[in-house]
């Protein structure tokens, strides 16, 4: 079954239940600031996990204490659909666990 892309609309109503996301082009997008390099790594690590239950991956960028993510549906043609929202709504929680701003 094919994945739908979501309208610009329907991402940004979304995107108000997910503070610090935003649409960039053809993907969302987030970047987090925690208290250490460990906690970052931490964070990537749980992440990842996430990523692979959902069977949904994104690009993950780990820097000293940040982490950042890009989704976009490439299975859908590189588009923001609902598993991208779905994705962020679990990294949010997360990301909250970890306390990471």
């Amino acid at each position: 079954m094919a994945t739908e892309p979501l309208s610009q609309k329907e991402i940004e109503d979304r995107l108000r239940e997910l503070p610090g996301w935003s649409f960039q082009g053809d993907r969302i997008t987030r970047a987090y600031r925690l208290s250490s390099h460990f906690a970052a790594v931490a964070l990537v690590v749980h992440i990842a996990r996430v990523q692979d239950e959902l069977n949904h991956h994104s690009d993950l960028t780990l820097g000293y204490n940040t982490v950042s993510l890009s989704l976009r549906t490439h299975d859908a043609g590189g588009v923001v659909t609902e598993k991208d929202i779905r994705l962020a709504t679990r990294v949010e929680r997360i990301a909250r666990a970890h306390d990471a701003e």
